[in-house]
């Protein structure tokens, strides 16, 4: 299931970069869509490649990727600003996804 996920956030990552360069309202919008998609795609990405050693680390990584990139699209979108404030939330589960991967490959 993890893989189907990660398959599918790699998907809406391409999809949110090509609509930021083609579709975008504004610099600030395309700005937000080219990031969200970029962290986004990376860390599908990520999780597929952890995913046979690291099941959790690949799930935080994409719930991460979610909270981090969907915040962004939604402002990119018209949504409100104090999303930006939920954006460091998704960062933050993406970084302490990357240490508890770094800590099992460690111990393997």
């Amino acid at each position: 299931m993890i893989g189907v996920l990660a398959a599918l956030s790699a998907a809406l990552a391409i999809a949110a970069g090509a609509f930021g360069a083609h579709g975008a309202s504004g610099p600030q919008a395309a700005e937000w869509l080219r990031t969200g998609g970029m962290y986004q795609l990376v860390h599908a990405v990520a999780a597929l490649v952890v995913l046979p050693l690291a099941r959790g680390p690949a799930m935080l990584m994409l719930i991460g990727a979610l909270i981090f990139a969907g915040t962004l699209y939604l402002m990119a979108l018209g949504g409100p600003r104090w999303l930006g404030a939920i954006t460091p939330i998704g960062g933050s589960a993406l970084i302490a996804a990357w240490l508890w991967a770094g800590w099992l490959y460690w111990r393997a």
